[in-house]
């Protein structure tokens, strides 16, 4: 058995990160895989680059006319009408399983996925967002399809298009989480769908010295400490407005925010009716490593996110034995086990945010409970036997 795993890029992107440990943990457990990705990031000898960025920028053109909206209102949004050449690439003529994951903005034209369906090779799909079972929306609540007739009519020919691509062979669909699992069996209810959860390389991601971790970055020693991670701080699908509000609602002394991610400088000059003097920004994280020592050096993870399927940054997290709040929406609530090792509160509620927080920063011996868990749902032994019988070819 030959496995090529196929990402628009190898580590940019949640979908990207778990396809490229995938392909780390298949190789540990004697599968031999490969990697196909148009945008390269390491010199992986397993991961292969092919391919430019112009069928992206033809299809954001595409959708800039069709759907009448500007450049940076497209990015929710993906026809699959423009692709990189890839079945002409020696990885995939010599692979007889394709594995496909998050493959959009100019990846995989749907041109290219049906003759993928009639190569005869068995072909598995990972499902990081929505798009393979909708039509060109990544995530069902991210543009209104029944208020824009354009899109609306995009939306249903596509996934017409897609039932009938898939229907050309036995594709089988996976689902990060229970969640995401569940929508694409309502949406196709006769494609075989599983659930198999990411892996977690756990020699990176283990529970450190605090105090270590904490002089490192320069953190506060003695105060309790909370994360929030994100590539844009002010990408509204991420809650951070939700998570500002909380800190106002907790009781003193209050606990300081650490942040990771870009436009930090963005939420510093806006008024935030709260102590700027609590809060650590840190814009760039060096590697998994530092990310690892990171996750120790705070009592708390909170991910706000409105929006996710199966966050690798909390598995990363209880895998370094930090407890994690976050709101009950998609499959956010399959990985925080209630007041056992974090705190599920309820959709968009602030005030419940801050109970979160307060309650996880009580109970120290959750951190322990983050780590067992961890490391049963996400080890890469695992989650590798249970691709391999995805794999299976009768």
């Amino acid at each position: 058995m030959k496995v090529l795993i196929i990402s628009t890029t190898e580590r940019t992107g949640g979908g990207a990160i778990a396809a490229r440990r995938l392909l780390t943990a298949l190789n540990k457990n004697g599968i031999k895989a490969k990697m196909l990705v148009r945008d390269k990031q390491t010199d992986d000898v397993n991961v292969a680059a092919y391919g430019n960025t112009f069928p992206k920028a033809l299809e954001r053109l595409r959708l800039m006319c069709l759907l009448r909206k500007p450049f940076r209102q497209t990015w929710q949004y993906d026809l699959a009408s423009d692709g990189i050449d890839i079945l002409s690439t020696p990885e995939y003529q010599e692979a007889n399983v394709i594995h496909l994951h998050w493959v959009n903005q100019g990846m995989i034209s749907l041109k290219q996925l049906r003759q993928m369906m009639l190569s005869g090779k068995r072909i598995v799909w990972t499902m990081h967002d929505e798009w393979p079972f909708r039509g060109i929306r990544h995530y069902t609540e991210e543009g209104n399809a029944t208020e824009d007739k354009r899109i609306s009519a995009l939306e249903e020919r596509l996934f017409k298009t897609k039932l009938e691509i898939y229907g050309l062979c036995n594709i089988r669909f996976v689902g990060c989480s229970q969640w995401i699992t569940g929508l694409a069996q309502e949406a196709m209810p006769q494609a075989n769908v599983r659930h198999i959860n990411n892996c977690i390389p756990h020699n990176i991601f283990h529970p450190q010295s605090q105090q270590e971790a904490r002089e490192v970055f320069s953190l506060p020693r003695t105060q309790k400490l909370i994360l929030f991670t994100c590539q844009k701080v002010t990408d509204k699908r991420k809650g951070m407005t939700y998570l500002l509000e909380a800190l106002k609602h907790l009781n003193d002394p209050k606990p300081h925010l650490v942040v990771v991610g870009g436009k930090t400088e963005e939420i510093l000059n806006s008024d935030l009716g709260i102590d700027t003097d609590k809060i650590h920004f840190i814009p760039y994280v060096n590697g998994e490593k530092e990310m690892a020592r990171l996750y120790s050096a705070v009592d708390c993870f909170v991910t706000p996110s409105l929006q996710d399927n199966l966050p690798n940054t909390i598995a990363e997290a209880m895998s370094c034995g930090t407890p994690c709040v976050g709101f009950d929406t998609g499959g956010i609530p399959e990985m925080i086990s209630h007041m056992k090792n974090g705190y599920v509160a309820r959709y968009c509620d602030s005030e419940d945010l801050a109970r979160g927080i307060e309650c996880t920063l009580l109970h120290p011996e959750w951190r322990e409970t983050a780590r067992q868990s961890a490391a049963h749902d996400y080890s890469e032994d695992r989650v590798a036997k249970e691709y391999a019988k995805a794999y299976e070819i009768h």
